[in-house]
């Protein structure tokens, strides 16, 4: 299914850094190369950042024939992608950002590669309001792939947790292979039956996690019974170079539609555990709140994998849409020419999202 791009004219060209995790996704999955110009040109630090320059060299690493050229100030860059190999791989990420920002480009091109995809990554494994941690990635958004029938051997196992700013953390992130995804229809979301969470701390009182739990319950139990929270502590090497402490929330309904929030300590500021635990639970019910069967974070990443189904209808229903999720949807038009029928709910806000699966096919998948 994938076609590496011909002549200069194939190249997609855009501008600015924003969106362009997504755009480099989009790449390597249609095989058309980008070129991108603009980038913080106006700033008083022009081009890329460490953390972006890390980011694709990544992805050249997790690809097979990727070339990546970068102008002398790093307002530009023009990328040609190469083929999924799969297979084992580590990486060390800049700690400008957490492990979630580097996930979030390998989760979706992990199932496609030729053999078992494997990676280790080492740095910040949450980092407050800027990317999803560790924690929602392995309680919610893996979960969003069983959807699609990607399911055995899918796993993210957090060996050593670390804080922002300095990190220290490791993760492992397996995924199987597939050949092709099913095709969804998912629009009860059903109530909510449970709420379940994670309490961390790293290198401050193991206390810390047990008053975000009691805290968190404090407003969680008005709602429902079925509440359990762990507290995750991790001591000694295992807890990173940095001092922190977090909470991540998710909430599962009769229909198995997740919704989910978190917070995390910011370094160099003030908060008490209760201060993190109650604004968690808010922001869990705001989520709720707005309906849909999917999660806010996660509404690009089922648009994604509905376009790449079998060539039938996938339809979902999802809460109002996030500016970034309609950015996606552009950019799916470009690379693909996939086309989303939204229809909204004028009483609810939620909206109703179908496509017709491209039927992509994974050409790298080893047969034997």
């Amino acid at each position: 299914m994938t076609t590496q791009a011909g002549p200069s004219r194939d190249i997609l060209r855009f501008t600015t850094h924003r969106h362009l995790r997504q755009r480099l996704l989009l790449s390597i999955l249609s095989g058309k190369s980008i070129r991108v110009d603009g980038i913080r040109s106006d700033d008083v630090h022009v081009g890329l950042r460490d953390y972006e320059i890390n980011l694709l060299r990544l992805a050249e690493k997790v690809t097979n024939g990727s070339t990546i050229e970068i102008s002398v100030t790093g307002t530009s860059f023009l990328f040609h992608p190469g083929l999924l190999p799969g297979g084992n791989y580590t990486h060390t990420c800049h700690i400008g950002r957490s492990i979630g920002y580097y996930l979030e480009l390998l989760i979706p091109l992990a199932p496609f590669c030729k053999k078992t995809f494997e990676i280790n990554l080492y740095g910040v494994t949450g980092e407050e309001g800027r990317d999803m941690s560790v924690d929602m990635i392995r309680t919610v958004t893996l979960p969003h792939l069983h959807l699609f029938g990607v399911t055995d051997g899918l796993e993210l196992q957090i060996k050593k947790r670390g804080s922002a700013p300095l990190g220290g953390g490791q993760v492992i992130f397996k995924c199987p292979v597939v050949r092709t995804l099913k095709t969804i229809q998912f629009l009860e979301k059903g109530k909510i039956r449970k709420i379940r969470g994670v309490a961390y701390s790293t290198r401050v009182s193991p206390q810390f996690a047990n008053r975000m739990v009691e805290s968190a319950r404090s407003i969680l139990n008005r709602y429902i019974p079925d509440i359990y929270l762990i507290t995750d502590v991790y001591k000694g090497d295992d807890s990173g170079k940095s001092p922190g402490y977090g909470l991540t929330l998710l909430s599962q309904s009769t229909t198995s539609s997740l919704h989910s929030s978190e917070t995390l300590s910011v370094p160099n500021q003030t908060q008490t555990p209760e201060d993190i635990a109650l604004k968690a639970a808010r922001l869990l019910l705001e989520e709720i709140s707005t309906g849909g069967c999917v999660d806010s974070k996660h509404q690009w990443l089922i648009a994604l994998l509905m376009a790449l189904g079998k060539e039938d209808v996938s339809k979902v229903r999802m809460g109002k849409l996030t500016a970034h999720s309609v950015q996606f949807f552009r950019d799916m038009m470009l690379f693909f020419g996939t086309k989303y029928k939204l229809v909204e709910n004028s009483q609810t806000g939620e909206v109703d999202v179908s496509c017709i699966g491209i039927g992509y096919s994974n050409v790298n998948k080893s047969m034997a």
